[in-house]
């Protein structure tokens, strides 16, 4: 047995915001739609992760998700141009990703991040 895919999946009574979040501002398209639950995604091809801290590194919280772009200006400027206060960064840390964090319309804690 192997493991094919790993969603994350996030409660909510109000499905616009994912919309407007995911969708809108970090650009992932709606890959799946009943009405009750959707589903955003990328054609791209990812690997497969899972990840346990005891921090964030650089003191900060644990993330509930990390998103990797491939252009972390952008993905800033699109979040404080939406009023998305940053809660860290963005800094380039010492492991080698430049990053931010921000919380998403359902309080998640979300690192957005890029490679160096």
């Amino acid at each position: 047995m192997k493991v094919t895919r790993i969603m994350a999946n996030v409660a909510t009574d109000d499905l616009g915001k994912a919309q407007a979040f995911y969708g809108d501002l970090l650009g992932l398209d709606r890959m799946m739609d009943h009405g009750w639950f959707q589903t955003y995604g990328s054609a791209e091809t990812m690997t497969v992760q899972l990840s346990f801290g005891s921090q964030g590194g650089s003191g900060t919280a644990v993330p509930d998700l990390s998103i990797e772009v491939d252009d972390l200006d952008e993905a800033l400027k699109r979040m404080q141009q939406a009023g998305v206060p940053v809660e860290y960064g963005p800094v380039s840390e010492p492991w080698g990703v430049r990053r931010f964090y921000v919380r998403d319309p359902f309080g998640r804690l979300l690192n957005i991040l890029q490679h160096q």
